[in-house]
């Protein structure tokens, strides 16, 4: 191959798939017909409904994004950089566009002849199988080539826990349903003669309306309550959650722990106002498979002692490595996982107040806060915690207090031992400073806003970042409204906390080289989570107060707010929540290699091509910190 340029097209396609899954000899027919394309920012390749091109599409350098419209509203989809290949699926299915692609910053492209591609690629089971998979994830520029690269090392299982989790549920297609005039007796005399534990109620389309279950019968009926020829819309739950008849093991596991329900009607376009073909039970879900989030809250409600939450913690643990190894989106990764940590909390706290020689004296409700109070700990992370209990009158405070303190010293106990480290700096409940009435609180958060100190910030990004795990409701309630109150008198300290978070230096130096650690035990790794995530945990953060938001923790959520409601910087907000969860995952991927934290890098163990998708992520940090720079007049 005596072109030059051929030469440099094929040393760098050939590391990607699915050039990379071509011999040398194929490859190099491909790289001297390749079309090198430069784009300026903003320059479109296509559009939506666009006549598909005769050639597909790999980011040699820059980035392109990817939009849709809807709603007359551009939106964007995925951002493609290096490696990442577009425009692909149009051609080969023969049809329109579906997206726009544009690049998102000065890019240079390559257009890959599709007659000289196939050409290449004839009877590849290889590329093949690459192709279909892809185009099944909807993955065939998500937003990185590592995901594409996942997906086709994964294609074919390496056990039947892989297939299981990613098969269409199997649901009960032979549905018993009555109207919601039918009379309980007669409902449950159907669900006698099927011998069945439910009965879908469904209008006169056929639409679910309702559900009742033998639990409905055995408190209602059984009980006295209601008498037993009253219809069945009297005592049905309603309304019922529906799924599509394709919905997978996962995606029903999910709804299942999301609404705390044991069915899901199954009907034709997955809505309540579809008619009903068919129930799935969280029964059936269990049956099909053995270890899953299901089952593991199963375990943990059941767990009385320590050691058994810690096996099931550990499980935890594996099933996270194996969401990823499948690639499974990280916003349902978090979901589950949270979900397990928070149940384990939660068990520990009933078990806690069991070893305790009475009662809780007052209400009381346990918050945890940073990266669980986020619902963003994937790894075992220290302990971060607060309780807030009911006041009392003065002559009880000590005593009430004492009780609290000795209750959270159990709960950080047992916590330790299931392997949530304790926290270094004793942000936990068991800290007297951090087990307070829910005046106190009141007024620690009022004196932290209206007179804010090196102390305060430094624990803002602790301490608003709460969720409450266990206990009243209400009482966490009053406090978010007592923090508004004082964040509306003044805004000294959100002012504060911008300067604070633009005092830290930006991921990449002057050279655009990775700023690494210049001493201790980490000396020369990169600290992925002080350098990339946290500018952007504190960014979402503080942004998210000045809006007054409430009950929205998630920093990929806390964008998506944002973009709602500053439609004028969605693009960004959409940046920094793409380069949130791609940096969340990067550090969850290294903590897992390396049976740590995953917080320090040794870059010399990273591959160009990761250095590249790092760098990436660090656009949005820059730019987010400009907004902060601006909005908050903050001088450097």
């Amino acid at each position: 191959m005596k072109n030059s340029i051929a030469e440099r097209v094929f040393d760098f396609i050939k590391v990607f798939p699915p050039f990379s899954l071509l011999s040398n000899e194929k490859l190099k027919i491909i790289s001297e017909e390749v079309k090198i394309i430069y784009l300026e920012k903003g320059k479109t390749v296509f559009k939506e409904n666009d006549t598909y091109h005769d050639c597909f599409y790999i980011v040699r350098n820059g980035a392109v994004g990817l939009f849709r419209t809807k709603q007359n509203q551009k939106e964007m989809i995925d951002i493609c950089d290096g490696g990442d290949i577009f425009g692909l699926r149009a051609l080969l299915a023969q049809e329109n566009y579906t997206l726009e692609a544009s690049a998102n910053e000065e890019a240079i492209i390559y257009g890959i002849p599709i007659d000289v591609f196939q050409s290449a690629s004839e009877n590849s089971k290889k590329i093949n199988k690459y192709l279909i998979t892809t185009f099944a994830s909807n993955a065939f520029a998500p937003y990185t080539r590592e995901q594409s690269d996942e997906i086709f090392d994964d294609y074919i299982p390496k056990d039947n826990y892989d297939i299981e989790n990613l098969q269409a549920a199997k649901y009960t297609k032979k549905i018993i349903s009555c109207s919601p005039e039918t009379s309980v007796k007669n409902a449950a005399l159907k669900m006698s003669k099927h011998g069945i534990g439910c009965i879908v109620i469904a209008n006169k389309e056929n639409f679910p309306i309702g559900i009742i279950t033998n639990s409905d019968l055995k408190n209602n009926i059984a009980t006295g309550k209601f008498p037993i020829d009253i219809p069945v819309k009297d005592i049905m739950s309603s309304p019922v959650k529906s799924c599509k008849k394709n919905i997978t093991v996962t995606e029903a596991q999910l709804q299942f722990i999301k609404f705390n329900i044991e069915h899901l009607c199954v009907t034709k376009d997955g809505t309540n106002h579809s008619p009903l073909i068919g129930i799935l039970t969280h029964h059936d879900i269990v049956l099909s498979i053995g270890n899953n989030p299901s089952v593991l809250l199963k375990e943990i409600k059941r767990a009385k002692r320590t050691k058994n939450l810690r096996s099931v913690r550990a499980k935890a643990h594996k099933l996270l490595q194996s969401y990823l190894d499948q690639n499974i989106p990280l916003r349902h990764i978090v979901k589950i996982i949270s979900e397990i940590n928070d149940a384990i909390t939660y068990r520990v706290i009933e078990n806690a107040i069991n070893k305790m020689h009475s009662a809780p004296p007052v209400a009381f409700a346990w918050m945890a806060l940073g990266s669980q109070g986020r619902k963003e700990q994937l790894l075992y992370s220290d302990q971060d915690s607060a309780l807030i209990f009911d006041d009392v009158p003065e002559n009880l405070s000590e005593e009430t207090k004492a009780y609290f303190l000795k209750l959270s010293g159990h709960i950080t106990k047992a916590l330790h031992k299931i392997g949530y480290e304790y926290c270094p700096a004793e942000m936990m409940a068991s800290n007297p400073e951090w087990c307070l009435s829910r005046s106190e609180w009141k007024e620690q958060f009022k004196s932290w806003i209206l007179h804010p100190d090196e102390k305060a910030i430094l624990l803002s990004s602790i301490f608003f970042d709460y969720n409450r795990i266990y206990g009243d409701q209400s009482m966490i309630d009053d406090l978010s409204n007592s923090i508004f109150a004082s964040l509306d008198q003044s805004s000294m300290l959100l002012s504060l906390l911008a300067k604070d978070i633009l005092l830290s230096p930006p991921p990449l130096g002057f050279f655009k080289q990775l700023v690494l650690e210049k001493n201790g035990e980490y000396e020369d790794f990169f600290n992925v989570k002080r350098r990339a995530l946290m500018p952007l945990i504190d960014a979402a953060r503080l942004l998210i107060l000045t809006h007054n938001v409430k009950d929205i923790n998630n920093t990929a959520l806390r964008y998506e707010k944002l973009s709602e409601l500053e439609p004028e910087n969605k693009e960004l907000y959409d940046s920094c929540s793409y380069a949130f969860k791609a940096l969340l995952k990067f550090k969850t991927k290294q903590g897992l290699v390396n049976n740590d934290s995953g917080k320090f890098i040794n870059l010399e163990t990273l591959s160009k091509d990761e250095k590249l998708k790092l760098k990436r992520c660090f656009k949005p940090i820059r730019e987010i910190q400009e907004l902060l720079k601006f909005r908050f007049k903050v001088i450097s």
